[in-house]
Parts: C-alpha cells; structure tokens; sequence
C-alpha cells in the first residue's frame, strides 16, 4: 500500500469525518497532544539538564528516572495517540509536509538515542562528569526541543 492509497483509506474513515465536521474535536485533541508534549518535554528535559550536569545535581539519575519515566511513558503513549488522531483530518497535507516527515525521522532518533543511553551509556557511567551521559543528554535536549519546533511548524505549514 502506498502513501497515497493509505491517506485516502484515512479520509474515509468515520473518524476523519468526525475531525473534519466538528466545530471542537480537532482543537479538544490538539489541545490534549500540545498537554501530553509537554509533559514529556518537561520530563525528559529534567533528566538531560541533570546528565549535562546543568540543574538538579543533588539527584542521582537513576533517582530522576525512577520518578519521571512512568511520566514520560504515559504522556508520550497520549501525545503519540493523540499524534496519529490528528493525521486523520488531513492525512494528505502530513503525509506530504516537510515538518512532518522530519518530525518522525527525529522521533525515530530520539528513541535511538533512549536506547543507546539505557543499554550503554547508563550502566558504564561512573561519575556525574562522564562525557558519554553528558553528550546523550545534550543530544537528547536538541532532538527534543527540534520536534518541539517542528511539531508546532506542522500546524502552519498544512
């Protein structure tokens, strides 16, 4: 299936009609996603300034991720529900934005860069000041803040 025949499949469906009649539905589910993203910015930019050794240097990481990953996971589950409910009311205009393209493959990665911190930089960190975690949250921080923007550039681009 391509783009094209899964963005037409999309329009057809109740739901994209349901977005795109109401006078509320898009804006109550914008809204909710624009909430649930910053919760998981807010999250995630705790940890990031913490690892860059900029804010909170009293918590230990594994501290600040035992508070904040079910934050984080929770949010990011609404904000990516919410995300793709979205693509319903114009799947078209996303599937052909630039914003929109970049957004996924930054999304993408950012959960790399998640992985890579979890799996190999985490465990091997031994002091506050190690340069791994220091580059992971720093990349982590410009991934972030780039789908922010980008995420926002969407909504005046389609």
């Amino acid at each position: 299936m391509s783009l094209q025949d899964l963005a037409t499949t999309l329009s057809d469906t109740r739901l994209a009609i349901e977005l795109t009649d109401s006078t509320w539905l898009f804006g109550t589910i914008e809204a909710v996603h624009v909430l649930a993203l910053t919760l998981v910015f807010g999250s995630i930019a705790v940890v990031d300034l913490r690892l860059l050794g900029l804010w909170r240097k009293d918590a230990t990481i594994p501290a600040l991720l035992h508070e904040l990953l079910p934050i984080t996971w929770g949010a990011f589950a609404l904000a990516a529900v919410t995300g793709i409910t979205m693509i319903f009311a114009n799947p078209f205009g996303y599937f052909e934005n630039f914003f929109f393209k970049a957004k996924l493959v930054l999304l993408l990665l950012a959960g790399i860069n998640v992985l890579v911190f979890h799996r190999f930089v985490l465990p091997r960190a031994t002091s506050a000041q190690a340069l791994a975690p220091r580059i992971s949250g720093g990349v982590s921080l410009v991934l972030w803040l780039t789908i922010v923007s980008f995420g926002r550039w969407i909504g005046f681009t389609i």
